[in-house]
């Protein structure tokens, strides 16, 4: 037997048609907020059960993932933050150690140079723990002058022999009188003479620093014993001494 579907107003509502309408039905009664009872018109009466619709669920939960992700934005700002500022202090911090380090070489060349620049203004005796056996201006025959134009240190030979000062050797050879001598143009525009020499230790045009050693003292020239002759002078030739006591005193030496 064939069974034929009712037509007409008699035909009732499809599957797909009835559920569309409950659908439709749900999302009104959850847009306008109106929950229906299961009970009876006449028993009706509020209820804390809702229509699950899904719809309120998507939104819940699209919510909470915003938040989620939200956060985890803001999250990510401040570590990004935080980061920046440590980097921007590690920054600082550094440059200011190595501002520190560069202060602190500028300071110690500084002090090394203005050392070395007193050092090298610095004078010294032509012989180390010596005396004076002979004045300047000492009168006598022994001087074709008639008088000491230097003064005596007692010195044995081979004793060592040092530059009083800063200066550049203008004279290394034989004195005649002077035997053996050495003459420096000091940086002050001096001069000073050693003589009696038995070994010269530098050259005519070689610069030579406070203490440094020159020569060795010995028994050269117009001498009746080992002893070294200093002189100082204004000029590079005999008769332009000046006291040579007097020349040491003023840069600090007392013999």
């Amino acid at each position: 037997m064939a069974f034929t579907r009712a037509t007409g107003k008699h035909r009732a509502p499809s599957r797909m048609t009835r559920r569309s309408a409950n659908i439709a039905g749900i999302a009104t009664l959850a847009t306008a907020g109106v929950v229906g009872s299961l009970a009876s018109p006449a028993m009706a009466a509020p209820s804390t059960t809702t229509v699950d619709t899904g719809l309120t669920q998507a939104i819940v939960i699209g919510d909470s993932i915003a938040d989620q992700v939200g956060a985890q934005a803001d999250a990510q700002k401040q570590a990004a933050a935080k980061a920046k500022a440590q980097a921007e202090a590690e920054a600082a911090a550094k440059a200011k150690a190595e501002q520190r380090a560069k202060e602190a070489r500028e300071a110690k060349e500084r002090a090394a140079r203005e050392a070395e620049r007193k050092r090298l203004n610095t004078f010294v005796a032509p012989i180390s723990d010596s005396y004076v056996s002979t004045g300047y201006k000492t009168g006598g025959s022994l001087w074709s002058s008639g008088s000491h134009t230097g003064i005596d240190f007692h010195a044995g030979i081979g004793t060592p022999v040092h530059a009083v000062g800063l200066g550049t050797v203008v004279e290394a050879g034989n004195g005649g009188a002077y035997g053996n001598n050495v003459v420096i143009k000091m940086h002050d525009g001096t001069y000073t003479q050693y003589g009696h020499l038995s070994v010269i230790q530098v050259s005519v045009g070689q610069s030579v620093e406070p203490g440094q050693q020159i020569a060795l003292s010995g028994n050269t020239g117009n001498t009746t014993g080992p002893h070294l002759h200093f002189e100082a002078r204004t000029g590079p030739d005999y008769g332009s001494d000046i006291d040579p006591i007097a020349y040491l005193r003023s840069h600090g030496v007392t013999v």
